[in-house]
């Protein structure tokens, strides 16, 4: 016998007006026996419809069901008539994992697929399917002492689906070396990995069961096998929650901050970096194990990001905590702003995993602006850079930075200046807006990084040059979308 509550009224309203199937409905109620998920559709449908009816008028539990029915036999009476063994699976089916869809709370559920198992709970768990699964079985003729049931669901119930995962961890420490002949035979099925304690991986010993030939199994394992004196050992119960992805844009006002921690030789050179201040906050009221923090570009320890900031998505893996309003995402963008002056955060939302790809989209074609102070070893006058101004879609070779090559491989990039506009200060000084092609070095373009960078504005300038400041002014990465203040 199972029951629905006073308080699963509201869920059972949604669900069954949003198109979720009634078997749906019981397992997001938490019902758990399973002869009930046995009922037909058509009855539970109304079982439910009535529950609604009358859940208003009683406070105490309202039982679905007087009484579970017997546990039904399915026989086929003409596979003997074809000579085949009769094939007997008790119940239905067994209880499938995914969810499914129903019609709206009051009305017949006829015709209606469900919106969250797409009807997998629906006619494929009636005696009809079962029937037809059965006579499938029996008609191809097989030899078997015992079966298993599997079922490979649809990629797209995960997004209608919940992903959170509770799984169990078993062992049999007895039986630990049967499969070791099996290394013997198929050498090359088991190979080390670095994040696997043993070879003898479920997929390596499948793989190896499916070379080997039977009369050699056959000469190390017995048929059937012996019964071991011990049980297997549950070794853990563990939770996992599929990963909730966070966006926005940062402004970084701090020429001491890293965008991500700075740590050479095991030893941190700076106290912290914008990855770590933004992501303390979002690991704290997520709840996660850890997270994978990505932005569009990067700038470096020096450098300034104004503007409307930078994207960036974080990835928090294994959250407790999944459900955030809008409301309640503005709070956490303002206790992350008011934690540092280093950092300012803005747009902060949840976002897919498939919507993080468009930041990374295009990443060289997108353009940049950015604003940089200059020094120049002669002096200068206005006139002297004023032909900056009319130079459109400079094209530069600019061989991998020597800052760099540590972590990037050797190479010559061919990048664009767009449009430069000179601001004159002094003699020795001037600032320069850029509005360049995604990926270009400008540290590199002002000083020419001992001709790795031609032409730069040391050889159009026909001087030394050297740049002394340097911000990022825009991103032109038209993501995540802009909120409402």
């Amino acid at each position: 016998m199972s029951s629905l509550t006073e308080k699963d009224r509201p869920i059972v309203q949604l669900l069954l007006s949003t198109g979720t199937c009634p078997r749906c409905v019981l397992r997001f109620c938490c019902v758990g026996s399973q002869l009930l998920y046995r009922h037909p559709h058509q009855d539970l449908m109304k079982d439910l419809q009535e529950f609604l009816k009358n859940s208003q008028e009683k406070e105490d539990t309202v039982c679905l069901d007087a009484a579970d029915p017997p546990c039904k036999r399915i026989r086929l009476e003409h596979s003997r008539e074809e000579g085949a063994d009769d094939l007997n699976l008790n119940g239905a089916v067994p209880q499938l994992p995914s969810a499914g869809r129903g019609n709206t709370a009051m009305e017949s559920s006829a015709g209606k697929v469900c919106n969250v198992c797409l009807g997998i709970l629906q006619e494929f768990c009636e005696a009809d399917f079962v029937k037809k699964v059965c006579q499938k079985v029996n008609s191809a003729d097989y030899q078997f002492t015992s079966f298993v049931f599997s079922v490979s669901l649809p990629p797209q119930l995960s997004v209608r689906e919940s992903l959170f995962e509770v799984s169990v961890v078993f062992a049999h420490p007895e039986t630990d070396e049967e499969c070791h002949f099996l290394a013997t035979a198929c050498p090359d099925c088991f190979k080390p990995a670095k994040n696997k304690q043993s070879v003898f991986t479920r997929m390596a010993v499948i793989k190896a069961l499916e070379r080997i030939k039977e009369e050699d199994f056959l000469k190390h394992f017995p048929c059937p096998p012996s019964s071991p004196k011990n049980l297997c050992d549950a070794l853990e119960i563990q939770c996992n929650n599929g990963a909730v992805f966070v966006a926005g844009r940062y402004n970084k006002y701090s020429r001491n901050l890293p965008q991500t921690p700075w740590i050479i030789d095991g030893e941190r050179k700076l106290e912290s970096s914008v990855e770590e201040l933004i992501s303390e906050h979002l690991m704290a009221e997520f709840k996660a194990d850890s997270f994978n923090f990505s932005s569009s570009g990067r700038e470096d320890v020096d450098v300034r990001t104004l503007g409307n900031g930078r994207p960036f998505a974080m990835e928090l893996v294994n959250p407790h905590r999944i459900h955030f309003t809008a409301e309640e995402m503005k709070r956490l963008q303002q206790a992350i702003n008011d934690s540092s002056d280093k950092i300012q955060v803005r747009d902060l939302q949840l976002v897919t995993r498939e919507a993080i790809g468009r930041m990374k989209e295009g990443e060289e074609e997108k353009t940049k602006t950015y604003s940089a102070l200059i020094w120049t070893d002669k002096e200068i006058q206005r006139e002297d850079i004023a032909f900056l101004d009319d130079i459109k879609e400079l094209k530069l070779d600019q061989k991998t930075p020597l800052r760099v090559l540590h972590r990037r491989p050797l190479a010559v990039r061919c990048r664009l200046i767009h449009t430069m506009k000179s601001e004159y200060i002094d003699e020795h000084h001037f600032r320069l807006h850029l509005k360049t092609q995604a990926g270009t070095y400008i540290k590199e373009f002002v000083h020419g990084d001992f001709g790795r960078t031609k032409p730069n504005i040391g050889s159009l300038l026909n001087r030394t040059a050297d740049i002394l400041e340097l911000d990022v002014e825009s991103v032109d990465v038209d993501w995540p979308p802009t909120l409402a203040d």
